[in-house]
């Protein structure tokens, strides 16, 4: 099997010119093909994709916002396929966000999600400084190293199946009030005859956010399997962690954004990420706005969990819905044909 490069022309011939380098010698020895052309995508069904997406100085790459239109024209388009990407920009901003749109859009349009799908270039390639310190090489040599072994995980990818998977859910809500918890509920139901699942709360003061230790400190209580701050981190969602096929996170909008004590969890991670990478586990969300802005939150877990933390993505991977008032969710119109799709997602990718 070979990987398909879907890699939309920049605005301006000096834009594209890093990344077409990058591509050039990285791939050498990949089995791949290469697609240009956005309005005229081959079968994409079942394919290894490599996004490639050249930003340029500002931003902005025309042909790419095309394939952002194509993809969220067709919920099927992308069915079966595995991807990671490569956002290669002239500035230090803009490689990340647009990264994160285009990871939720193809992961909305049906594809699977590498943990870690991301390589980025920067401006100077600044952000490569320590991956070329710790290879003993300049930042160039290291962007290429990186989009090389991205392109071998994506190529070497099978899927991951458990015959009886261990899910993890993780929230901070009161069940008396919660839209998120009510929906999970009802999808926990459906899951239990299948899974052997376990439910951690971290309201209620139980949860101290990272206080950003030094690196070395972070290491040495990682190496060890703790943390400095130690309490339900260390005790308990740490073991959990480590024996989950899956997690699903259970997130409220608060504000368009996670709430405080999920993204305590998130940044207390780091220290077990240090000693354990998370490439063989599952993301999913129940995420409920409000109002609207589902597709934010969603994204900062993308951010966070897959693209740092490096737990997978797989298709469809959030439940996402509008709910204001206490348990609203479930009163939704085809609430529950969404719920059992979910479900079903969870055990189609994590079951035999």
């Amino acid at each position: 099997m070979s990987i398909l490069v879907i890699a939309p022309p920049s605005d301006r011939p000096e834009d594209g010119v890093r990344l077409n380098h990058v591509l050039t010698h990285a791939l050498a020895d990949i089995p791949c093909e290469i697609c240009t052309d956005m309005t005229a995508l081959p079968s994409l069904s079942g394919r290894k994709i490599l996004f490639a997406i050249p930003l340029g100085a500002y931003g902005i790459c025309h042909a790419y916002i095309t394939l952002l239109a194509r993809l969220r024209a067709d919920a099927t388009l992308l069915h079966s396929c595995v991807g990671g990407m490569i956002v290669d920009g002239l500035s230090p901003l803009y490689t990340k966000s647009t990264a994160s749109e285009l990871a939720f859009t193809a992961n909305q349009a049906g594809c699977f999600l590498l943990g870690r799908p991301l390589v980025e270039g920067v401006a100077e390639l600044d952000n490569f400084r320590i991956q070329a310190k710790n290879l003993g090489c300049d930042k160039e040599t290291a962007y290429l190293s990186a989009t090389q072994e991205l392109a071998q995980r994506l190529l070497d990818h099978s899927p991951i199946h458990q015959p009886r998977p261990n899910i993890l859910a993780l929230h901070a809500s009161s069940y008396h009030v919660s839209n998120t918890l009510a929906l999970w509920n009802d999808v926990k139901a459906n899951l239990a005859p299948s899974c052997d699942i376990t439910e951690l709360c971290l309201r209620n003061g139980t949860l101290y956010d990272c206080s950003g230790c030094p690196y070395t400190t972070c290491l040495h209580f990682g190496e060890q399997g703790g943390c400095f701050y130690g309490g339900i981190m260390t005790d308990e969602v740490y073991p959990a962690v480590r024996q989950a096929d899956a997690i699903v996170m259970i997130c409220p909008n608060y504000n368009d954004a996670l709430s405080a004590n999920l993204t305590a969890f998130i940044n207390r991670l780091t220290a077990l990420f240090r000693q354990t990478r998370f490439y063989d586990k599952a993301l999913f969300a129940i995420v409920v706005s409000g109002y609207s802005g589902g597709d934010i939150v969603a994204r900062q877990l993308i951010s966070s969990l897959n693209m740092n933390k490096s737990f997978y993505l797989p298709p469809n991977f959030a439940m996402i819905e509008t709910a204001n008032h206490p348990n609203e969710a479930l009163s939704l119109p085809e609430i529950q044909a969404r719920i059992t799709e979910f479900s079903a997602q969870i055990l189609d990718i994590c079951a035999r």
